[in-house]
């Protein structure tokens, strides 16, 4: 029995492994979602509200997941037998599969490639944040509520799928008294769009809910789209904050389209 036929057997268990933890991940977020959308329905008549669309990628990459374990399992069972001892004349050690067995495995093979590929794509995408402003959800303090602000990215650590980053700008009640680097996973980050690419901008029409910075500030905070009607992608856009009255109205500012994102689900508990 060589070294590299057991080591392939390894690498395949510890993807399989891998599989289920994340498919694991995947069915607690859609029970999440199921929750969310039996309490309040109506939630998904409401502007700019992205539960549906959540939900169906969600059981998209859950049969994705299925599927990339059945092709996973089929190599590991292949792995093995080739391994195992002949048994007794006459009963064949291996089944010959017919050519429908085999359409179907080179599909599930299709279908974790294009699985990896896409997760590789994402990956990569994190990488190339390097030295770029985010949005972060960060939690200062275990009594307080996640607060979303403005931070710098230090570095993505593929392996453990973390983000390091850099709050630049702490606020005045920080008693740290300095910048502070936050480690936080991919689901607490947002990018900003970017001034020189505007192929991935997003357009918000008019009520929608957003997420942006609060002019004179890196803190981001709920609003609402008075004016989604923009001449160019590059224009600014006009919005009302929540919790932003003055004289029993909400004033509306002006906020670069860079610094507006849409509106993520409710912080987890």
């Amino acid at each position: 029995m060589s070294s590299p036929e057991i080591s392939g057997i390894l690498e395949s268990s510890k993807e399989l492994d891998r599989l289920r933890k994340e498919q694991e991940e995947v069915l607690v977020e859609i029970n999440k979602m199921h929750k969310k959308l039996q309490a309040t329905p109506e939630v998904v008549e409401k502007p700019g509200d992205n539960s549906l669309s959540r939900l169906k990628i969600l059981y998209t990459h859950a049969k994705e997941l299925s599927e990339a374990e059945v092709t996973v399992s089929s190599m590991l069972l292949n792995q093995l037998d080739a391994l195992l001892p002949s048994g007794p004349p006459g009963q064949p050690r291996r089944r010959i599969e017919g050519n429908d067995q085999k359409r179907k495995r080179m599909k599930n093979d299709s279908d974790i490639s294009r699985s990896s590929t896409s997760m590789r794509s994402q990956l990569e995408a994190c990488s190339n944040l390097k030295g770029e402003q985010v949005a972060a959800r960060v939690r200062l303090d275990e009594a307080d509520k996640d607060e979303w602000f403005v931070v710098k990215v230090l570095h993505f650590d593929k392996e453990t799928r973390e983000f390091e980053v850099l709050d630049e700008e702490p606020g005045d009640d920080d008693e740290g008294g300095g910048q502070r680097k936050y480690k936080l996973p991919m689901s607490r980050i947002i990018p900003f769009p970017k001034k020189n690419d505007l192929s991935n901008v997003q357009d918000f029409p008019t009520g929608s809910q957003v997420l942006a910075v609060y002019p004179g500030t890196t803190a981001l905070y709920k609003a609402t789209v008075v004016n989604g009607h923009r001449k160019r992608k590059t224009d600014d856009y006009l919005l009302e904050f929540d919790d932003d009255e003055e004289n029993g109205a909400l004033p509306q500012r002006m906020v670069p389209f860079q610094k507006v994102v849409a509106l993520p689900e409710e912080p987890r508990q």
